[in-house]
């Protein structure tokens, strides 16, 4: 395969240890992560050659995040380096009838500093047959939804598939972009779209027909998202595929969890998983964009193997702790074959 790359903001993360809420907490556990650098770290898991781009700060923290993508394999020699601080994000994991909370720290952050013209991504781009950004990203500043169209634009040129997962966060977009016009400009360059319901219905005024999630959200059927993705078939000519991760929230701790993708002429969809007693369901829409990606490599022309993997992936993520998906290509294999026992492997 050749190389892919993902570009987008590390962060450090804080957790009280457990289920402890923050009141309660008198030390944090440490973890690297974020949206893109989690896909990174799948793609680079399954053996895919991936790099990852982002600024980082020229200090010990950012070294530390540096480190942990070295660790898993993934590269970093595209990264550039500057500002003050890397990002943070505080996490209180929910249990039961209390959901989780997360509390940013990333203004001024490394990458929200960034500029157009810090990055060569002629250079980034060499050999690279797959780019991958999401909505994080141009929702951190202005600067950094700049340079997300730079690399974009490029990618396009040199004919590399794009992807994007959506990813709308509501605490983030802060700096006053037009948040509609940015993600439709972006992605407009894309050829795979994943997002949820949620995601299609804030960026671009798009919802399911005839399903209120709040109120069905432990029953998600597969159908009442096709109308979602032709409606953004129309919005984006370019998409080859549309996807659809179908989170069913029964409680924090327990989730129903699919998948459906479209690609214009036909909806593929997988098995519902059920997932009880979640370890940590960050990183969840990450460690799916990664295995759909690997699958759409691997497996090119068969959309159902690829969807079916995605899920198979994201569904072991729930059981890892920290943001990234730290599974094998046989683990997901022998959950796709139905084998969700857990037995010891001996």
């Amino acid at each position: 395969m050749k190389k892919v790359v993902t570009f987008g903001e590390i962060m450090l993360r804080l957790a009280p240890q457990g289920f402890l809420r923050f009141s309660q907490a008198n030390n944090f556990d440490v973890v690297y992560g974020g949206g893109e650098s989690n896909v990174a770290v799948s793609l680079a898991n399954y053996g895919v050659p991936v790099d990852f781009v982002t600024r980082l700060p020229k200090n010990d923290i950012g070294e530390c995040a540096l480190m942990e993508m070295r660790k898993r394999g993934v590269g970093v020699d595209k990264i550039v380096y500057g500002g003050d601080r890397l990002g943070i994000y505080f996490l209180e994991t929910g249990a039961v009838s209390r959901g989780s909370k997360v509390v940013y720290d990333r203004a001024h952050s490394a990458i929200a500093e960034i500029k157009s013209g810090m990055i060569d991504w002629d250079t980034v781009f060499k050999d690279v047959e797959w780019f991958h950004w999401t909505g994080i990203t141009p929702a951190i500043s202005q600067g950094a939804a700049d340079v997300c169209l730079e690399a974009v634009k490029v990618a396009s040129e040199k004919g590399i598939t794009i992807s994007t997962d959506l990813n709308y966060r509501a605490k983030l977009w802060n700096y006053g972009g037009d948040r509609e016009a940015i993600m439709t400009e972006l992605t407009s360059y894309c050829d795979v779209i994943l997002g949820n319901e949620e995601d299609a219905e804030k960026h671009f005024g798009i919802h399911p027909e005839g399903l209120d999630v709040h109120k069905h959200g432990h029953d998600v059927k597969a159908e009442a998202f096709l109308s979602v993705c032709k409606q953004m078939m129309k919005r984006f000519p370019k998409a080859k595929k549309v996807i659809t991760t179908l989170r069913g929230s029964i409680s924090a701790s327990h989730n129903t969890w699919a998948g459906v993708l479209y690609d214009g002429e036909r909806m593929y969809e997988t098995r519902q998983y059920q997932i009880t007693d979640i370890v940590d369901r960050v990183g969840g829409g990450d460690s799916f964009m990664g295995g759909l990606i690997y699958g759409l490599l691997k497996y090119p022309g068969e959309d159902q193997n690829a969807l079916d993997f995605a899920v198979a992936a994201s569904c072991l993520k729930h059981t890892i702790k920290g943001d990234a998906n730290l599974v094998t290509i046989s683990e997901v294999e022998k959950l796709m074959g139905g084998d969700a026992s857990g037995r010891v492997a001996r």
